[in-house]
């Protein structure tokens, strides 16, 4: 059911208000509000033709969700994998929803249902935490559109509906391509974005060809499937073995989305807890998600596969851990024993104190070769973030 943000928001509140609030989250955090589509076209643009046709492009949406203690980890903070997750939901829903309007609408003779399918996540930056009781507001924006992609800008806010206070949780930009829902799906050509200023246009157009070089020239990390020890006694602690972990999950039905593949939110979600498991093990404290790095989806996982999700700390700082996790995909019905990899990502974690504040993470003990490699890699990465933060505090 579909409800107006204002009323949403009463109820939410009335909730909250009740003394088994622990119970009534539960049945309240399953529904999202999908409210306030509104028109962000610029009707005053003098090159914009057929109008009255461009009003009725929608350009962005808003998705709000109460956090429920399913979301979070037993402090209270809110999973990485679940924000992420609400991320490509908004983003998704903008992409196919503007693919499927503006395409019956300037090129009908052309159109063809489809949807869009998540190909890569520009880095982004878990700025504030979120926590149970607040509600999450996502705003997706279309900021670009390509010959057959569709730039999503997406940011969140975190809003204590008690107090009245909001601040800006995380903000990610998302690349799509929307694909039609045939078996197998081909991919859509998308029309021009109505109403765009000629700098918006070029400066969209660089992060266009950027992203498609990177995309371009990605290489997954060829590393072999690892084996969990049997027992954690035999394994040196702060090792990378020692914390290794491997999620095992078979893509059902109800994750899809009533398409036949897996939306990139569903996948990015696991990603994160098996990475949190990594954090967890190795500092066994409190751990948060405060980045991901960019992330290309390369192959699509298809309905009832089943996914292998390894995940491994690569590199540790004084507060910070980075962890590798890599996604392969087999269709176990088809038959044939065959294993793709889908996707791999980088996430940084900090151990907290009970207090929420960030305290040291233990150093990994490298333990051959191959580990040493991999943590001089860690070490650039960690370096070429930190560059980016201290530039981005000083433009702003």
């Amino acid at each position: 059911m579909f409800w107006t943000k204002n009323v949403c928001r009463l109820l939410l509140k009335y909730f909250a208000s009740k003394p088994e609030i622990g119970r009534l989250s539960q049945k309240v955090g399953n529904f999202r509000i999908l409210a306030s589509s509104c028109l962000k076209c610029d009707r005053a643009m003098s090159d914009c033709s057929s109008s009255d046709d461009i009003s009725s492009l929608l350009k962005s949406v808003e998705v709000s969700r109460l956090m429920v203690p399913g979301d979070a980890n037993l402090s209270g903070n809110v999973h990485g994998g679940t924000t992420l997750k609400l991320v490509e939901e908004a983003g998704s829903i903008i992409a196919t929803r503007y693919y499927n309007v503006a395409k019956k609408k300037l090129c009908p003779d052309d159109y063809e249902s489809g949807a869009a399918a998540l190909v890569r996540v520009e880095r982004t930056h878990f700025i504030q935490p979120m926590y149970i009781g607040e509600v999450a507001e996502l705003t997706a924006e279309i900021t670009f559109t390509s010959s057959h992609s569709i730039e999503v800008c997406v940011t969140v806010w975190a809003e204590n509906i008690i107090k009245g206070e909001k601040r800006l949780a995380n903000k990610a930009v998302l690349w799509y391509v929307p694909l039609s829902l045939g078996n197998p799906p081909r991919l859509l050509s998308v029309p021009s974005l109505p109403c765009v200023d000629p700098k918006a246009f070029e400066e969209g157009q660089k992060r266009y060809e950027k992203q498609k070089e990177e995309r371009a020239n990605h290489q997954h990390t060829k590393v072999r499937h690892i084996r969990p020890s049997v027992s954690d006694e035999d394994i040196e602690i702060h090792t990378v073995s020692y914390s290794q972990s491997v999620l095992r999950h078979l893509m059902s039905v109800s994750e899809c989305a009533g398409y036949e593949y897996a939306p990139g939110g569903v996948i990015m979600k696991l990603m994160d807890e098996c990475a949190g498991i990594v954090a967890f093990k190795h500092c066994r404290t409190n751990v948060v998600t405060v980045s991901l790095d960019t992330t290309n989806f390369h192959e699509m996982i298809k309905k009832g596969s089943l996914i292998t999700l390894t995940g491994y700390i690569t590199f540790t700082s004084a507060k910070s851990m980075e962890i590798e996790v890599v996604v392969d995909s087999e269709l176990v019905r088809s038959g044939e024993p065959k294993t793709v990899r889908a996707v791999s990502a980088f996430l940084t974690f900090v151990s907290l104190d009970e207090n929420h504040r960030p305290v040291k993470v233990p150093q990994l003990k490298i333990s051959n070769e191959e580990e040493r490699q991999r943590n001089d890699m860690g070490k650039l990465r960690y370096e070429a973030r930190k560059r980016q933060r201290l530039e981005s505090q000083g433009q702003s």
